[in-house]
């Protein structure tokens, strides 16, 4: 009787040694899986950032040459309307000259 106890004894501890060497590899499973995780996360929070400031960069250049664009559209529009004489030119040029530097 007593060495089926002893080996129900044995058995049950070896049975606890067994679920805790579970629960370690079932631990350090999921510390893994939680590691892989957050670098897959940040991963793509690094690639969603470059690509937002791609697309960002490329909007700006747009809105800058579309400005030109314009602009340039602007002013080939007001010297095509405008033709002023040699002298109202030099008057208008000293007068922007004046209102620009703040001269009285």
């Amino acid at each position: 009787m007593r060495d089926v106890i002893q080996k129900i004894v044995g058995t049950e501890n070896e049975a606890r040694l067994t679920v805790e060497a579970a629960r370690t590899e079932a631990d350090s499973i999921l510390s893994e899986a939680q590691k892989n995780a957050q670098d897959n996360i940040e991963r793509a929070r690094q690639e969603v950032f470059a690509e937002a400031q791609r697309i960002i960069e490329a909007a700006v250049q747009k809105a800058e040459h579309e400005k030109q664009s314009r602009l340039a559209e602007a002013v080939d529009k007001v010297e095509s309307q405008i033709q002023l004489d040699p002298a109202s030119r030099k008057s208008a040029v000293a007068e922007v000259v004046r209102c620009v530097c703040k001269k009285t």
